[in-house]
């Protein structure tokens, strides 16, 4: 098993112009990623969207350096007035809304789930929902705690907590689910040369 990997290593090109080329593509676009998802958007004053789901997956795909570079490439993307927020939403203004927290959570969550995927938490369903769980205690923490100082706490959980669970017990599901099979249909369980076992190529 490749270690200090995550599923984007396996195909990451060996040479280093290639590697660096591969390195933009994945962070570009899974920063389009983040964007798309924010569109599916339903509820107020944090509407339910596809982001979560789309930082942890890349996050645990692509590895802590390169999810937080995702994460910050979609911030700024949306700073610079693309409307790539929920809601096609941009501006700095997002950055003072009721989302705000939110949006700083998914840097942390993205390097921390990130690491954890390089420690192979990705590679079996039970590590996968634990990763998942961790991203998703990360991202309420800097959200509530953003939001209860604009609504107050009793309604910063009403709103921003309670009508997310379902569909995050969901996500984590599907994430165990999806992860752990990725790892069994791309990397060789018996690597022809016995150096592979150990890392794979970086630049």
């Amino acid at each position: 098993m490749l270690a200090n990997a995550t599923v984007a290593d396996i195909l990451r090109p060996c040479e280093k112009r290639y590697a660096l080329v591969y390195d933009l593509a994945l962070i570009i676009g899974g920063s389009l990623l983040i964007a798309v998802s924010a569109q599916i958007a339903i509820g107020f004053p944090v509407p339910i969207t596809g982001q979560t789901f789309a930082v942890l997956m890349i996050a645990a795909l692509l590895g802590s350096r390169r999810a937080v570079a995702c994460v910050l490439t979609y911030l700024a993307e949306g700073a610079a007035g693309l409307p790539v927020f929920a809601q096609a939403n941009a501006g700095l203004v997002v950055f003072r809304g009721f989302t705000a927290g939110y949006l700083v959570g998914f840097v942390v969550a993205a390097f921390v789930v990130g690491l954890l995927a390089e420690k192979g938490w990705d590679r079996t369903f039970g590590t996968t929902v634990l990763a998942m769980l961790i991203g998703n205690i990360i991202i309420y923490a800097f959200g509530l705690t953003w939001l209860s100082c604009l609504i107050g706490v009793r309604d910063a959980i009403a709103g921003g907590l309670y009508p997310f669970i379902p569909g995050d017990i969901l996500k984590t599901v599907l994430a165990a689910v999806m992860l752990p099979s990725a790892w069994k249909l791309l990397a060789p369980s018996k690597p022809a040369d016995p150096k592979s076992q150990s890392h794979t190529c970086r630049s």
